[in-house]
């Protein structure tokens, strides 16, 4: 394929995820899937054409994978407010995507362990990927929710994601350790010093970047983000969450930066980097994501659906999904409404970008990678049929929240009553003054008319 054509190739792919944002927002179908579908007709053109596909593919995958998870979770924390009033959806998202984790991923290994005769560490290893609901699906395919809704999902899936690559890590990197207490200690003291080390740079870059003169900086600060993302990992530190840390520090200023070093700050250039930020993440994050996602859909061989074995087993697994979601939904919103986030529990970019990521020593003989792709698919079709069917609905309320809504609604109906009563009564006065004023002018005109007129004789 010569340079011209593929330049064309990638515009029309840009464009065609422009189109199907659009139709996203029409029909409720996530973008994901239909770029997926792209990559799909992508392979059969390529196929049709006989371009063959190396493991240069599968390196590209990786690393659109690792900026476009940097890109989404950078795009969703500058959006992200801490204060009082948010706390409760804080805690509940991340007990929720902690416990929500732990139940899929030891469940799923039990059955990898028990169908394919798999070791358990094995097991639990591919198992954890499954266990983690993707951001990059979930963020862009809440925005029609209510805003308490999709903050929660917005919470939820960041921190599943967070989470979920920790666990990964501390995994892998701890097999073949015999002393339990060792392990302990590493996981802690890996939270630990990755919290520390965040909330430093995060200091550090904010102060440095509202000092910098040019207009090319932005890009300069996402290289720096990705540079620290990577040196993290080359540390076996939890990168993703200096990207969050950043990304809520520069969004809550007057938050973290307060006492003596509140004059450290200057709102005015944070504002404007934020604003600047915002689009930049937004846009790099939707390149980013379009290309991951088709280039995933050039990896999909339809073949695996038409084996009924692996297909049982991931019908399994997702309904292990929903199950255990449904359980603790309804434990931390026992008077509101669950839907439509029981639906929301998509698997998609850090599920593939991990599946890629299990070292060679920990890689299975027997497990069927299919049940990845069907669980994908799965799981984001049933995703679009409850926010088609759910999300137009009104939020069911607890008693006492409905008698204060209703509360609510007769005190701003009283005070428009007596709004337009007050403005009713003045306009009348205003009226009764006039006609007194025009009574007194004809009085006036009536009684110099007889001294203007001359005499009769």
């Amino acid at each position: 394929m010569n340079a011209y054509n593929l330049i064309i190739a990638l515009s029309c792919v840009i464009i065609f995820s422009h189109i199907f944002n659009f139709v996203s927002k029409r029909t409720k179908v996530p973008s994901v899937i239909l770029l997926i579908l792209l990559g799909v007709g992508i392979k059969l053109v390529m196929d049709f054409y006989e371009y063959s596909q190396d493991a240069l593919i599968f390196s590209t995958l990786e690393v659109l994978g690792i900026v476009g998870l940097i890109m989404i979770v950078l795009e969703a924390a500058i959006d992200l407010e801490l204060s009082k009033d948010k706390w409760p959806i804080i805690w509940k998202s991340f007990v929720v995507a902690l416990l929500s984790l732990m139940v899929c991923a030891f469940s799923i290994s039990f059955i990898i362990n028990q169908v394919f005769q798999e070791d358990p560490i094995i097991s639990l290893v591919y198992a954890i990927p499954l266990s983690i609901m993707s951001s990059a699906i979930v963020i862009p395919s809440v925005n029609g929710l209510f805003e308490d809704k999709k903050e929660f999902m917005i919470y939820e899936s960041t921190f599943s994601d967070i989470l979920g690559i920790m666990f990964f890590y501390f995994l892998i990197e701890n097999v073949g350790t015999e002393n339990t207490g060792t392990v302990v200690y590493s996981i802690i003291g890996n939270i630990v010093i990755t919290i520390v080390v965040s909330i430093a740079i995060s200091y550090a870059l904010v102060l440095l970047f509202q000092r910098l003169v040019g207009d090319v900086k932005l890009f300069m600060l996402i290289a720096v983000l990705i540079l620290l993302y990577a040196i993290g990992k080359q540390l076996h530190l939890s990168s993703l969450v200096i990207i969050l840390v950043f990304g809520l520090l520069l969004n809550n200023t007057n938050l973290f930066f307060f006492g003596k070093i509140k004059s450290w700050v200057d709102s005015k250039m944070i504002s404007g980097i934020l604003k600047d930020l915002h689009l930049v993440t937004r846009e790099s994050a939707f390149v980013v994501r379009t290309f991951f996602f088709v280039v995933f859909g050039t990896t999909i061989d339809f073949r695996a659906l038409l084996n009924l074995e692996i297909v049982g087993v991931s019908l399994i697994i997702v309904a292990v999904f929903y199950l255990s979601r449904f359980l603790l939904l309804k434990a931390f919103f026992i008077k509101k409404s669950i839907l439509p986030e029981l639906f929301i529990t998509p698997r998609g970019l850090i599920t593939v970008l991990l599946f890629f990521s299990i070292p060679a020593h920990l890689t299975s003989d027997t497990f069927n990678s299919d049940i990845i792709l069907i669980t994908i698919l799965a799981t984001s079709i049933i995703m679009t049929w409850g926010l088609i069917r759910f999300s137009g609905t009104e939020p069911e309320l607890a008693p006492e929240e409905v008698i204060a809504d209703a509360l609510e609604k007769d005190n701003q109906s009283s005070k428009e009553v007596s709004y337009f009563v007050s403005r009713m009564s003045d306009e009348a006065e205003e009226a009764a003054d006039k006609e007194v004023l025009a009574e007194e002018e004809k009085h006036e005109e009536g009684d110099e008319e007889p001294e203007d007129q001359e005499p009769k004789s």
